[in-house]
């Protein structure tokens, strides 16, 4: 059976890294946070406020704010649709991610 990167004969290639939780990533060009997580084995990311459930992709079209994740010290940040840009510091995100904001 193929798959489509042997239709295409493509041959993917890390072009920079990230860092999640002090842990460095690599990232191919165009990849979404959510993305390089899961190419790195990581399907939980944030724990929920109330009861601290795992949660990481749910609709990966960015409607249920399940993969939120704080880059570069900004909390909130939706991980399938935010960008992997060299060098971001990606960390796991507790509950609501609101005490670094101060409200």
């Amino acid at each position: 059976m193929s798959t489509p990167r042997d239709l295409v004969g493509g041959t993917p290639t890390a072009t920079h890294t990230v860092t999640f939780d002090e842990r460095e990533l690599p990232v191919q060009a165009g990849q979404s946070i959510a993305a390089v997580l899961w190419s790195a084995g990581i399907l939980s990311w944030r724990r929920t406020r109330e009861n601290g459930a795992p949660r990481g992709v749910f609709c990966g079209i960015g409607q249920c704010f399940d993969c939120l994740v704080t880059v570069n010290g900004r909390p909130n940040q939706r991980a399938c649709l935010v960008p992997a840009n060299p060098g971001d510091t990606i960390t796991t995100q507790e509950g609501t991610g609101r005490a670094e904001l101060g409200c």
